[in-house]
């Protein structure tokens, strides 16, 4: 499966398909933290950015759109207004696949829901593609899964980095790719020494099969590393 991963997200040039996961919005306004800590700057930017620089013909949400479980914190719902503004503007579908978090979705979301999308073209395409947020198996049968939940990080050389996880075979012969959170407010799980049942996602099997893919914002690069079975003997 091609994808070109950027600023956290991936899009699949194939279908003209941008995935982000995990925004977690009201996450800063339900943190320990005196201050508010610029999340909706930070998230609607981002998200403009990637629309401009992509144009995709559709953005998935996989899971974990909302934070908090219980209730709407304050801001939250003029985050998802300027999100949805941002896709309206472009012209393109904005679709939301729930994740454990977003038992308070439909309070401020009446767009598209759907458990596990099917990547438009995909089935007639090469590999097959379905994007959920992989908090739970999938009932839908796919080449590849694109899903978030887990947070990954990876520490190199000290320094902790968000990093997409890449595996072929991975879930029942399935591929998964698992994206980074959106949000740059969790910490986020580090990989370096961590066994598959460790994960919270069911379709993680095979750790050692896993390559951590590094964006580096900075200079926009991007670090394929080998397997994290190879890897691991480097950190």
């Amino acid at each position: 499966m091609q994808f070109d991963s950027r600023d956290r997200a991936a899009y699949l040039p194939a279908t003209g398909t941008l995935v982000c996961a995990d925004l977690h919005i009201g996450r800063d306004a339900t943190s320990d933290v005196e201050f508010r800590v610029g999340e909706h700057e930070d998230l609607t930017a981002r998200f403009g950015a990637l629309l401009e620089r992509y144009e995709p013909k559709v953005v998935v949400v996989a899971g974990d759109l909302l934070h908090s479980f219980d209730r709407i914190p304050t801001g939250a719902a003029a985050t998802v207004r300027a999100l949805v503004g941002l896709a309206t503007d472009a012209n393109l579908r904005l679709v939301v696949t729930p994740g454990n978090h977003d038992t308070m979705l439909e309070e401020l979301w009446d767009g598209p829901i759907e458990a596990e999308h099917l990547v438009e073209g995909s089935a007639d395409a090469d590999e097959s593609v379905v994007i959920t947020h992989g908090h739970v198996e999938p009932e839908t049968d796919a080449e590849w899964y694109v899903v978030g939940h887990d947070h990954p990080t990876i520490e190199i050389e000290g320094v902790r980095r968000p990093c997409y996880l890449y595996g072929p075979d991975q879930y029942h012969g399935a591929g998964v790719l698992m994206l980074p959170s959106f949000s740059r407010l969790p910490a986020g799980i580090r990989v370096n020494g961590l066994s598959a049942s460790e994960f919270q996602s069911p379709l993680v099997t095979d750790v050692g099969s896993l390559r951590p893919i590094v964006h580096d914002e900075g200079n926009h690069t991007t670090h394929e590393f080998p397997p994290l079975r190879r890897l691991r003997r480097f950190l």
